[in-house]
């Protein structure tokens, strides 16, 4: 079956001021996102792509902008089931005030019983997500073949719980993976099993820097939507 090349977007204004963006409009990828994203068309200079599929949101159409910039050939998809989690009332409000909700403990510890206000639960983002992926993985194949690859750009919490899903993780242990910015997370699914063969791949080892290094350039300290560490 089809080569899932999952990219998460780029480093987003939400994420420089440490707030839950959600699906709030508007938010676009800062100086560092757009370098990442300029920067992609080069990583995947190698992989002959069949398609990329993108959720809805602005800051992911702006992270394939330049690969489909460099690629005028290659189809876009939108795909709704591939937006951010609906975080509901939680959208727009920062991270740090966010910790000290009752419901955060249960958002990083028991993932599968968290529903936010106003808002999805958690195991309704990820099945739609997965749903959202089976799906293209079948058309992919059907128009390209077995040996097809293509992108999905998605957001972090969307990328980690397929993640989850392609190695039999439950939900509840998603929050221990991380994908950072604009990293590459690499999936061949086949007829009886998935095989992970990257994940957050960066290239860049500065995000492991503490964070009060001048080179960590503030990667460690945003992470992907309410699981963010």
């Amino acid at each position: 079956m089809a080569t899932l090349i999952l990219v998460r977007h780029g480093r987003s204004t939400a994420n420089t001021s440490g707030v839950l963006a959600g699906r709030t409009p508007g938010i676009s990828l800062d100086e560092r996102g757009a370098a990442q994203a300029a920067a992609l068309p080069g990583r995947l200079a190698d992989l002959p792509l069949a398609a990329v599929v993108s959720s809805p949101l602005q800051r992911c159409r702006e992270t394939v902008r330049p690969l489909l910039g460099a690629r005028p050939d290659l189809p876009l998809h939108v795909e709704d089931r591939i937006n951010e989690c609906d975080y509901g009332d939680w959208s727009g409000r920062k991270l740090a005030e966010l910790g000290d909700e009752p419901l955060m403990e249960v958002v990083q510890a028991h993932a599968s019983a968290a529903a936010f206000p106003g808002g999805e639960s958690m195991r309704a983002m990820q099945a739609r997500a997965v749903d959202a992926v089976h799906d293209w993985n079948a058309r992919i194949e059907a128009e390209y073949g077995e040996d097809a690859c293509y992108v999905m750009c998605s957001h972090g919490d969307i990328v980690k719980s397929i993640v989850a899903d392609a190695l039999g993780l439950h939900l509840d242990l998603f929050q221990r993976l991380h994908v950072d910015p604009c990293s590459v997370t690499v999936i061949r699914y086949t007829r009886l099993r998935p095989f992970l063969l990257r994940l957050g791949d960066t290239g860049d080892f500065a995000g492991l820097a503490p964070r009060d290094h001048p080179d960590s350039s503030g990667t460690a300290a945003v992470g992907g939507g309410a699981g963010a560490p």
